[in-house]
Formats: structure tokens, C-alpha cells, sequence
């Protein structure tokens, strides 16, 4: 009797790599799914307001059950990467035949503006760990004062001033966007949260000053104020005085300050109109916004450190793929050499960064999976070596977290939750969660 079957790893634990291994696991592989955090969940768990609770307990419920698929082992606080606990020729040497990445985009996207090291400059990602209570970011501190830049125009600058209007309760936010109010790209349900806190007057005078930049362009400035305002039939009731408005046609400069943040320089904008695309044009006329903090919320980029070859913030993947999907590649690529990557796949936000949310990335989750699946057939069965990843997780010299443990903590917070009278209760720290695990029978 033989117990041979195809043996392939997931890096990272979000939508994308939950329904992959799903996906792998019904179709005969057997999975071993690797995560940094020791809660599953990645960004579902860490990226979504925190206070959306019904969405992120349905998400937690579903991620229990995929976790739950036979063929599926869970392996929580490993990190892989070129510098972590496993390299990618670790996991080739424990025997595994093909390595899906979906772990997300973990690099930083600055612009290399001067000032961005000052106090009171952060990447909205940053922020949104901190008060998502991911480890290593709860106990970070944030200056904010009283006026706050958000540089961008979609939901994570909503997600961000919603905390900054709210928590924080600042006197202003201004959101900067360097186009105009026509190319905004958050959800009307998003700005329910905050649209009482907008300074309707400010943007009526905001939409009057941008005008003739978009009649220009054929856009029609009262359809893009409607759009804006589409939110206040359904408004949520304010939450604090703070006042929150728009700079459009504002590209930032520069960050001015000794040590500190006391302004944002913004360069003036045109729109031009190329190809049906709309972007923005400088003007070289700049002004400067008096600002205490600028937080940027424009996207990431890959960790470039992982140790794959990377493109325009992106994993390289390649242009004549073998195994693609829906037209989509999903094979790992050097672009130095020309050459496919051969058991290297990548998904979800490592694929294409910053793209879309839950939804789009349990799709392209799902998809890197058919890929694998199609190069798994081209190899014959193996039996996986678990003797050797144990032996090499023990290496390690700290704990590594299954499945059961999770369900432990779990467990101990929903009792927390419970007895403290609160809709979630979560712990903020690795040690926290290390300890209750070790403490649970």
C-alpha cells in the first residue's frame, strides 16, 4: 500500500492562500500552509476596520472551515522568505514539489519625497495594523496633532480618516488627491462612516476652484459633487467635531519641519486627457498645506526581500506562461535570465499589489491553485517527508503554531469577549497569544 500523493506549500494565510489550499486539498494534494502571523486571516483579519464586525466574523467563520478540509496542515508563526525561518530552497529540500506565494504585499511604497522621514509621516498600512492590533505594530506609536493629511482618494484613505475623524478626533483632515473629484475611488458605503463630518461648504468651493480643469476634459463637475455626497442618505451619525474636506488637483512635494511635520507641499495640478485615460499634469505653482501628520495611502508594493524577482512593485511573473488562468500568469519569472521559475507560483495581492479586496483575492487565490494543479500533473506522486519538516521546524527553537492551537485561543478570547461584554475581543501581542495558548490544556 502506498500513500503517495502530490505535496505542495502555500506562503501566507489571507483569502488568497485560504481558498488556494482549499482548492489543492480537494483536488488530492496534500497542503502544508505557512503563515507569519499565528492567526489565520492576513489582511481579512488585519486589513478590515475593525469595527466591521459581522463581515470579519463571517470571514473568520469561513476561514475556520477551509482550515478545517482534510489535507490541509496549518503552521502558524513561520516566516518564509530570503532572510526568515525558510528560504524557498528550504522548502525545496523538505521535498516539496510546488510553492504557491500569497503573502500579500508586505513592502512599503514611499514616493522618496524629503521629509518622509520626519515625525508625524506614515504608511496608512502601518495605521491600519496598529488599530487592527497586528503584533509587532500594536504598541507603535503615532504622532497625529491636530490637522492631518491623507494623501489618496480610495477606501483605505476612507478606513484612515474614519480612525483619524473617530479615535483620534483631530480638528481637520484634508484628503489629498492629485486628480480630481471625478477620479475618486472609494465606495458611497465607506464614506457613510464619516460624510456627516464633511465640510459641505469647503466642497462646494473645492468643485467651483477645479471646475474649469474638468469642463475642460468634458467631466461634469455637479455629476462628480453628486457622486461624492451619494453617501448622505445613509449617513452614520458623527462622532466627533472634526472637520473633513478635499485638496484636489494636489500632488505632494515635500514634507516641511525640524523633526516634525509642521506643513505638506503640494504642487497644483492640471487634468490631461490621453487615450481616454485621465491624469494628472503639474503646473509647477506649489502651496503649502499646515499640516501636523501626512499619511500616505497609496498603495504597497512586494517584499523585495522574499527572494523572487520583482517588477513594478509585483512579483515578476511570466509573459508566456505554461499554466495560465483566465489568461493570467501565475508562474514566478527572472526577467534577468528570461526563464520560467519552474515550481514557483504567485497569487493574490503577490501577484498584482494592492488590487482589489476579499473577493478578488479568494478568486485569484483559487486560480493559483488551478496553475499548480496543472504543473503538480506533470510530476509523479511522491510520499511527503513530514518526519523532515517537523525535524526542521523544531530547528527553529520556537514554538510553531497548528491548528489546534489556534482554536484555543479562539476559544479564550471569545470567553474574554463574552465576560468583559463585548462584540470582539482580541489580543495585541505574539507573547500574549504564546502565553494563552501554552496555558490551555
Amino acid at each position: 500500500m502506498t500513500d503517495k500523493s502530490y505535496y505542495a506549500a502555500v506562503v501566507g494565510s489571507g483569502p488568497a492562500g485560504m481558498f488556494a489550499a482549499r482548492e489543492m486539498a480537494r483536488n488530492g494534494v496534500k497542503v502544508v500552509l505557512f503563515n507569519r502571523d499565528i492567526k489565520p486571516g492576513g489582511l481579512a483579519e488585519y486589513g478590515i476596520y475593525p469595527e466591521k464586525f459581522v463581515m470579519k466574523e463571517s470571514l473568520r467563520i469561513q476561514f475556520r472551515q477551509v482550515l478545517d478540509t482534510p489535507g490541509i496542515t496549518y503552521l502558524g508563526n513561520v516566516t518564509v522568505g530570503g532572510q526568515d525561518d525558510l528560504s524557498l530552497d528550504d522548502l525545496r529540500a523538505l521535498g516539496f514539489q510546488a510553492v504557491l506565494v500569497t503573502a500579500g504585499a508586505q513592502g512599503t511604497k514611499w514616493l522618496g519625497l524629503p521629509g518622509e522621514n520626519l515625525t508625524g509621516v506614515y504608511q496608512a498600512k502601518y495605521l491600519v495594523y496598529h488599530y487592527n492590533l497586528l503584533p509587532r505594530y500594536t504598541l507603535k506609536t503615532f504622532h497625529f496633532g491636530k490637522k492631518v493629511a491623507i494623501v489618496g482618494a480610495g477606501n483605505v484613505m476612507l478606513d484612515i480618516a474614519r480612525f483619524v475623524i473617530q479615535k483620534v478626533k483631530a480638528e481637520e483632515v484634508i484628503a489629498v488627491v492629485r486628480r480630481g473629484p471625478a477620479e475618486v475611488k472609494f465606495d458611497k458605503k465607506e464614506m457613510e462612516f464619516i460624510i456627516q463630518n464633511l465640510d459641505q461648504r469647503a466642497l462646494d468651493e473645492e468643485i467651483a476652484r477645479v471646475s474649469p480643469q474638468m469642463t475642460a476634459i468634458g467631466q461634469d463637475p455637479a455629476a462628480a459633487k453628486a457622486q461624492i455626497l451619494e453617501a448622505l442618505p445613509k449617513a452614520h451619525p458623527s462622532k466627533s467635531p472634526t472637520r473633513f474636506r478635499f485638496e484636489f488637483l494636489a500632488s505632494p512635494v515635500q514634507m516641511l519641519g525640524e523633526g516634525t511635520v509642521a506643513g505638506l507641499e503640494v504642487e497644483d495640478n492640471l487634468l490631461d486627457l490621453k487615450d481616454e485615460v485621465v491624469r494628472p499634469k503639474g503646473t509647477g505653482h506649489k502651496r503649502v498645506l499646515p499640516v501636523d501628520s501626512v499619511i500616505f495611502a497609496i498603495g504597497d508594493r512586494v517584499d523585495e526581500s522574499f527572494g523572487l524577482p520583482t517588477q513594478w512593485n509585483e512579483y515578476s511573473k511570466s509573459p508566456e506562461p505554461r499554466f495560465p488562468v483566465d489568461g493570467n500568469s501565475y508562474e514566478a519569472y527572472n526577467p534577468a535570465t528570461g526563464s520560467i521559475i519552474q515550481d514557483i507560483f504567485v497569487a493574490g495581492w503577490s501577484r498584482v499589489a494592492s488590487s482589489g479586496l476579499v473577493g478578488y483575492a479568494r478568486k485569484d487565490g483559487i486560480n493559483g491553485a488551478k496553475a499548480v494543479l496543472q504543473y503538480l500533473k506533470t510530476l509523479p506522486p511522491i510520499e511527503p517527508n513530514e518526519t523532515a519538516l517537523q525535524a526542521r521546524l523544531k530547528q527553529l527553537g520556537k514554538p510553531v503554531i497548528t491548528l489546534s492551537d489556534v482554536r484555543k485561543l479562539v476559544e479564550v478570547e471569545a470567553a474574554i469577549a463574552r465576560e468583559r461584554g463585548l462584540e470582539f475581543f482580541k489580543f495585541g501581542t505574539n507573547e500574549e497569544m504564546l502565553e494563552q495558548i501554552m496555558s490551555v490544556g
